[in-house]
């Protein structure tokens, strides 16, 4: 079924015994070979299509290709769709689509008595459940009776819908995907056209093409005609009361992209992006890269200290420098990070955070680098850190990267993470025209013959000017030793060391100057408690304490974007609350930031297992700390 309008499809769905819901939570798996990213980046196109919010959760493995069938190599990718505005992927699925018995076993323990199991039983051979390391057989033993189960030969029913087209069985099976996202497509109405254009789009005219469109067309008329309702009904979800204007689908990575282009434009610079292939960030080199017609230069330099020297010759050159990383890398290039510090150049550098220390969990999410962040560099080196708390604002906090780095000629670093980069939601595209430009004038040659300066300062930022080469009469030193005051000759004067640290660290702190107060998120600006956050644990804290404050508990949440320097008004709007939590993916990294600058008796919150906050359980702290001071 077709889903046109709201009205005549509730009619159509109530005759069919459909149910209405506010929202639902979808979580595919399968083996990394059966193209589970790719079904739920369709599926969660398609929500947005039908007008529903979203927040989606890929969740692959980090080895390149583990043995098929194991559990190490099991990914999924779970949505959170629905007609009311949604902020997280969801706590737990209330449908689990398993491909394999590896799938179920890794991922049941995350579905809740009651809920809906799809399974391909079609791979359910002995051998799978072998390697899956089941020593019964699940489909028989009632250890899955507490769930209302869907058995499906999804294997069978996939060849068997494309074996027109004289596909390999391997080639066949790989269809499979499609034919469960047409099954799912038709649990929730979900319209087809989109997904059957982007096929045409990148296999062209050739049986690969038709086969998986047979194979989506076969699925969704599979529960069209099937008996499903004694187990499982359709759906309906209202379209989200979103603002008017044109979306789309966003992932963090993406907007990061183009946030460091508009702020590019919006300051009148070229963007230079220059940067060394890591898990999680690399995708933002590949989306830039993508877009050299628009004026982008992009390097993907030989290792990770090269790409963020070349980004500073960018900077040199009169180029917004931008490099990327991960927490890895990022540790390579800080002596480089403190050459931008000392030669005071305009550089933006990207952390998308993952699980450490060291190699740790490449492809699972923490916030463990704000220390790294913050001191991470030999010398008093201090930059700008800014955090981005979602995937659509990645785009915000790139512009403002990009502003404050070219306005007060110093390093920014722009703190990501693993869920946000690949995580995706609606993004109202921007009027980049409409946006307040940030123009950047460069040095100019004194026309009364008066030296040129290259360490004075503007008085109300503390910039020095920005002086690319090639200009005649703006010829200064450049470099990482000690520059003296106003001259930027060599200076090893120790009062003039001093002063010039005083000077870098007062240019970084008065930016608490130029950005806006802290404001709670949700509830008052005084109160019993406030749960503070930064990053991406804003969306579970900002939906717990919606549902908390619903419930009648006087909670705020409080989030912060810009983490050096702290907003000016931060220790006066923390100090209206009795207790204080700082939640983060770290073991406590922020909550050590803020009892030090404001003898704060904040406390901590953390969670280090790769995953994201849970709503439930922001709740319960919420509730233990509301309960305890009673």
């Amino acid at each position: 079924m077709n889903i046109l309008s709201t009205q005549s499809a509730k009619s159509q769905v109530r005759q069919r015994g459909r149910q209405e819901l506010e929202a639902v939570v979808v979580r595919f798996a399968g083996d990394s070979g059966d193209g589970i990213q790719v079904l739920g980046a369709k599926f969660a196109a398609a929500a947005a299509l039908a007008g529903n919010d979203l927040a989606t959760f890929p969740d692959f493995p980090a080895e390149i290709r583990a043995p098929t069938g194991s559990t190490y190599g099991v990914s999924a990718f779970q949505i959170n769709f629905g007609g009311r505005s949604i902020k997280t992927p969801g706590d737990a699925p209330d449908v689990l689509v398993a491909m394999n018995p590896a799938a179920l076993k890794v991922e049941l323990p995350n579905l809740r008595t009651g809920r809906v199991l799809i399974l391909d039983i079609g791979s359910f051979s002995e051998r799978n459940l072998r390697k899956a390391g089941y020593a019964a057989d699940p489909l028989a033993d009632g250890s899955l009776d507490p769930y209302r189960r869907i058995e499906i030969d999804i294997s069978a029913l996939t060849l068997e819908a494309v074996k027109a087209f004289g596909l390999s069985q391997k080639d066949a099976l790989r269809c499979k995907n499609m034919w469960t996202l047409g099954l799912v497509y038709w649990m929730y109405g979900r319209e087809r056209d989109a997904t059957v254009t982007w096929m045409k789009q990148r296999y062209g005219d050739t049986p690969i093409a038709e086969a998986n469109i047979a194979a989506l067309n076969a699925g969704h008329a599979y529960g069209e005609t099937a008996e499903l309702s004694g187990d499982m009904v359709g759906c309906v979800l209202p379209a989200a009361p979103i603002a008017a204007g044109l979306y789309r689908t966003v992932t963090g990575s993406e907007a990061l992209a183009w946030g460091l282009m508009a702020g590019a434009h919006l300051a009148g610079l070229r963007l230079f992006f220059s940067s060394y292939p890591i898990t999680p960030a690399s995708p933002v080199l590949h989306i830039l890269t993508a877009n050299r017609e628009a004026g982008v230069e992009t390097l993907q330099a030989e290792d990770e200290i090269a790409a963020v020297c070349a980004a500073i010759g960018g900077s040199y050159a009169g180029a917004m420098g931008v490099t990327s990383s991960s927490g890895p890398g990022i540790a390579l290039k800080a002596e480089a990070i403190g050459l931008a510090v000392a030669a005071e150049l305009p550089l933006v550098v990207i952390d998308t955070q993952r699980a450490g220390p060291s190699t740790g969990m490449p492809t699972k999410t923490e916030q463990s680098d704000l220390n790294l962040a913050m001191f991470g560099r030999h010398g008093e080196s201090p930059v700008v850190v800014l955090a981005a708390r979602s995937p659509s604002d990645c785009f915000e906090v790139a512009v403002e990267a990009v502003r404050l780095a070219s306005r007060y000629m110093t390093p920014v670093m722009l703190l990501s993470d693993g869920y946000i980069a690949n995580a995706a939601q609606p993004w109202q595209i921007p009027d980049v025209e409409a946006m307040a430009p940030f123009p950047i004038g460069f040095a100019e040659r004194s026309q009364t013959g008066e030296e040129f300066l290259p360490y004075v300062r503007d008085p109300q930022t503390l910039a020095r000017p920005w002086a690319p080469p090639g200009v005649a009469g703006l010829e200064h030193r450049i470099g990482g030793i000690e520059k003296a005051q106003d001259y930027g000759h060599i200076s090893y004067d120790p009062k003039n060391h001093q002063r010039m640290v005083d000077t870098r660290a007062a240019k970084v702190d008065g930016i608490a100057r130029d950005i806006p107060a802290q404001r709670p998120e949700l509830g008052p600006d005084r109160g019993p408690l406030a749960i503070v956050g930064w990053g991406s644990t804003y969306g579970p804290i900002n939906r717990a304490v919606l549902v908390m404050r619903d419930r009648g508990y006087d909670v705020a949440h409080i989030h912060l974007r810009h983490l050096n320097p702290f907003p000016a008004n931060l220790g006066e709007l923390l100090a209206g609350y009795e207790r204080v939590v700082v939640a983060e993916m770290n073991a406590g990294q922020l909550v050590a930031l803020l009892r030090a600058r404001y003898l704060l008796a904040a406390e901590s919150l953390t969670k280090v297992t790769g995953l994201p906050f849970k709503i439930e359980e922001i709740q319960h702290a919420i509730l233990e700390r509301l309960e305890q001071s009673a």
